[in-house]
């Protein structure tokens, strides 16, 4: 028998894409299940995003693109992020590639080598710690609680940090917790990162745009960190272009240039098509995206008001993305029909079971305590939903 690599033994399956292939099977079974496990919009792309890439088509850009992406798409994304992050990233500091995804783990291969510790801080979104057991890092996890929204502190950072610390990822807002870091607290984030400028900070913003605090903040914004900083971004979420795969990222030159250096033997450039459409999405003003974003509050509101109602279920109030992610330990060790809740994982199962509700476990965030909700679908679908758990809950004893 072929042995597969010890690489791939290391790994876990993606959480949230094992529960949405499972929910899946449940639904051509005929069973009438509702998934919150996916982070996609239920929006469709905005007509002005297809119809530029339509005309991309008919303009006959479909032959194989540059490594890092094209030009004038590089010089979209240069002046978005002047623009929206108030960041100067000049052409040749960008590398667009095929999602966020790609671009995070054409960063960690570019930067960490074998026993390189690298800080996430949970809840973190589950590819991180996989991505970084590719490159053969280790995962430092620093835990955050729902008491203090899933943030951590500058002295938590601090206290985490070895000699042997070469990275640092985390995302806001954050997938899966809703949590954004404000002004003042990545400024204290970024003086403790400032007195070790050996290390690389991923900053994930790809949920920048759904944002409930009025503002966004970036972490490169703050110019004692700037050369650490490599800035994360996609069309995926604001511009609902999940299907469209385009991820791209701003940072010092010398990282930028080993992603193209990686990508050149992976993948090569990003789909010709796609970058079409995305110039269109860069250069449009994000006050587009207000209905959306709007949309997305009310969700989140709907889901929170009917959550605390269920007794057992402690919530905070998420201010970005499109997640809640609700502490259930309460309900670790009740019971129903011979079924014993022990863990997370356990609560989502007898949910998926009894509720024909797909969630997913905290537990693949890195908390063990809590669930993650996604609220991209609509307010019937939602109302729906949680109003199934929530009989589902009240049976637990």
């Amino acid at each position: 028998m072929i042995q597969l690599s010890k690489r791939l033994e290391a790994m876990e399956e993606s959480a949230t894409l094992a529960m949405s292939r499972i929910s899946r099977e449940l639904k051509a079974q005929g069973k009438d299940i509702i998934s919150l496990s996916l982070g996609e919009p239920d929006f469709n792309t905005p007509e002005f995003i297809k119809q530029a890439a339509i005309e991309g088509m008919e303009q006959n850009f479909t032959k194989y693109t540059p490594v890092p992406g094209y030009d004038d798409l590089r010089e979209a994304i240069s002046r978005k992020f002047k623009r929206d992050n108030n960041l100067n990233y000049s052409k040749d500091q960008i590398i667009v590639s095929t999602g966020a995804k790609q671009s995070i783990a054409n960063v960690v291969l570019s930067c960490i080598d074998p026993d390189d510790e690298v800080i996430i801080p949970a809840p973190y979104w589950v590819s991180y710690v996989e991505i970084v057991k590719v490159a053969e890092g280790v995962p430092v996890v620093i835990n955050a609680s729902i008491d203090t929204d899933f943030k951590i502190t500058a002295r938590q950072l601090e206290d985490a940090i070895t000699p042997k610390t070469k990275m640092i990822m985390f995302s806001t807002p954050c997938n899966p917790t809703g949590s954004v870091y404000s002004f003042d607290e990545l400024k204290s984030l970024a003086d403790v990162i400032s007195k070790y400028p050996h290390i690389v900070v991923i900053a994930d913003e790809i949920y920048e745009h759904i944002n409930f605090t009025g503002s966004h903040a970036s972490l490169a914004q703050f110019e004692n960190v700037y050369n650490q900083v490599v800035t994360v971004n996609g069309v995926s979420k604001a511009w609902a272009m999940t299907g469209w795969r385009l991820g791209f990222i701003g940072a010092p030159k010398n990282i930028a240039d080993a992603c193209n250096k990686i990508q050149g033997q992976f993948t090569s450039g990003t789909c010709s098509i796609t970058q079409r459409a995305t110039i269109a999405a860069m250069n449009a003003d994000p006050i587009v995206l207000k209905d959306m974003i709007s949309a997305f509050k009310n969700r989140r509101d709907l889901v929170l008001d009917i959550l605390n109602t269920m007794p057992g279920v402690k919530t905070n109030v998420p201010q970005g993305a499109f997640y809640v992610f609700p502490d259930i330990s309460s309900f670790f060790g009740k019971s129903h029909n011979g079924t014993t809740i022990n863990t997370a994982e356990d609560l989502c199962l007898y949910l998926l079971s009894e509720a024909l509700v797909a969630l997913v476990t905290g537990e693949a965030f890195g908390d063990e305590n809590c669930i993650r909700i996604s609220y991209a679908a609509s307010e019937e679908t939602l109302t729906d939903a949680m109003n199934r758990v929530k009989i589902a809950l009240a049976k637990l004893n």
